[in-house]
């Protein structure tokens, strides 16, 4: 049986799904997100699911207060299996360009804010000498493309310090692991604005299942589905004279 797990931003549609795989298994989890009812609602229906424990704990995520504090607080001295961290922003790249107060709202968001996150699981798991940090990422840090750079400069800059903290982990013989999930296409609310359909579109529920097994095994960089890693390669390699004539 799984032990104690804590989902930061655990009300996304891909945290949830997650928290269900695991919730089937028995494992008891720590919910943290900032919506108290939603966080109610989910814990609720995890416990039907078979969790042995469901907590939660409403925390701006964003604005990383004292995270190392927090975690130590939500393990409740505990051994913790898994630490995964779901939550960011989309935000929107036109506005970003000229609105710099949204362009650092992003930022802080999706990379300032979870790499303290990311580092402060890091030491917890540790200093266990156990467990497992995911991070779900995107495949827009791969390359920086006109249709979402600011969003893409941060993925990409959490992406590289994911990796620098597996890269610790493992050198150190620590026990703990780090794994960054890096999805393509989801449809979750985050991406109601974009047209979807198409076989690139994957759901909440394939992504929860790439998740739950990187905590387990495999290597520090996942993409979900695989066949995105064939992609981001592609798109990596395309010689800057043709990919800057090409609307991504």
């Amino acid at each position: 049986m799984t032990g104690h797990v804590i989902v930061l931003g655990a009300t996304s549609a891909m945290a949830e799904a997650t928290a269900r795989l695991y919730a089937a298994e028995g494992a008891s989890l720590t919910l943290v997100g900032r919506q108290a009812e939603r966080l109610e609602a989910i814990a609720a229906d995890l416990k039907a699911r078979g969790a042995s424990a469901v907590d939660t704990a409403v925390e701006d995520l964003g604005q990383a207060k004292a995270p190392a504090k927090r975690l130590s607080d939500w393990a409740g001295g505990r051994t913790v299996d898994a630490v995964l961290l779901f939550y960011g922003v989309l935000g929107d790249q036109a506005r970003a360009e000229s609105d710099l107060d949204h362009a650092a709202e992003v930022l802080q968001v999706d990379f300032t804010s979870a790499a303290l996150w990311s580092l402060a699981a890091a030491s917890l798991l540790e200093g266990q000498g156990r467990g497992a940090l995911v991070v779900v990422g995107s495949v827009a840090g791969d390359r920086g493309r006109q249709s979402n750079y600011v969003y893409g400069a941060a993925k990409g800059g959490l992406g590289v310090l994911v990796q620098g903290i597996a890269h610790r982990l493992a050198l150190r013989n620590s026990g703990a692991r780090a794994v960054l999930v890096k999805p393509g296409f989801v449809d979750t609310p985050m991406t109601d604005r974009m047209a979807k359909g198409g076989p690139l579109w994957a759901t909440p529920e394939a992504v929860a299942k790439i998740v739950r097994r990187a905590a387990e095994r495999g290597g520090p960089v996942q993409y979900a589905p695989g066949f995105w890693r064939l992609i981001m390669l592609v798109i990596r390699v395309i010689p800057s004279a043709i990919f800057h004539k090409r609307p991504l």
